[in-house]
């Protein structure tokens, strides 16, 4: 499904990552709040609770398709929208090991690479190859996670998960210091623990509840220039 070229007069978001979980829950609520988004997928020739979003949403959820551990694959997906402008891009990746109780010392190479290539090397390639289709004054966002914080690692634990996103989130200053006095604003979210595929049951948070709060912030956040490290409430996550 292609929007119309009458409905970009409507604030428009690019999604990377939408097939499930925050990512979909993402995409619902910005088109409940009358937003175009365009949102992506792996695999486009599988169904999936996105498609029937898009059907629900008529209109406003344009999908497409792209694995941004390829780089071929998002080069291909920035031609395909080089002719569009939207008011934000958000990029939403993550995975974690598959025995979280390892420790550095126990992972695999292989393991590790895996995790630290989708967490922390795609998400920022993709933010460097889709910036361009961004407003000059949009908004750039990434979801991180307050495990990336380094000042509240107190208890240890989850030690792969948390090096790739405290990676990615000194990968995003740095694209920030490079592109610092630019009017774009720029942030890494940390939702909280949420009962998703990756968050697990055991999570406190249901995606209903923090979704709506992750989303006001990142509209609070729009005209902001510069980047800053917020939780779903828009509170500062120490570095």
């Amino acid at each position: 499904m292609t929007i119309s070229d009458s409905d970009h007069s409507r604030p428009s978001l690019l999604l990377v990552g939408a097939s499930r979980g925050l990512g979909l829950a993402i995409t619902a609520e910005f088109a409940k709040r009358n937003w175009i988004v365009v949102a992506t997928v792996r695999d486009r020739g599988q169904p999936s609770a996105l498609h029937d979003l898009a059907r629900k949403y008529a209109g406003r959820i344009e999908i497409e398709t792209v694995d941004i551990t390829q780089p071929e694959q998002v080069g291909a997906l920035r031609a395909r929208l080089v002719s569009r402008s939207f008011d934000m891009l958000f990029v939403n990746a993550g995975t974690a090991n598959r025995n979280q109780d390892e420790t550095i010392a126990d992972v695999s190479t292989e393991e590790f690479v895996r995790v630290m290539v989708t967490n922390a090397l795609s998400p920022m390639r993709a933010v460097e190859n889709l910036q361009d289709v961004v407003k000059p004054a949009g908004l750039i966002g990434i979801m991180s996670s307050g495990q990336g914080s380094v000042t509240n690692n107190e208890k240890g634990g989850h030690e792969v998960y948390r090096g790739t996103k405290a990676a990615l989130n000194q990968y995003m200053r740095s694209y920030a210091a490079r592109n610092a006095g630019g009017a774009r604003a720029l942030v890494l979210i940390a939702p909280g623990w949420i009962k998703t595929e990756l968050g697990g049951a055991a999570a406190p948070l249901a995606v209903e509840e923090a979704v709506p709060q992750v989303v006001d912030t990142l509209l609070e956040k729009q005209g902001k220039p510069g980047l800053e490290y917020l939780d779903r409430m828009g509170k500062t996550v120490p570095w």
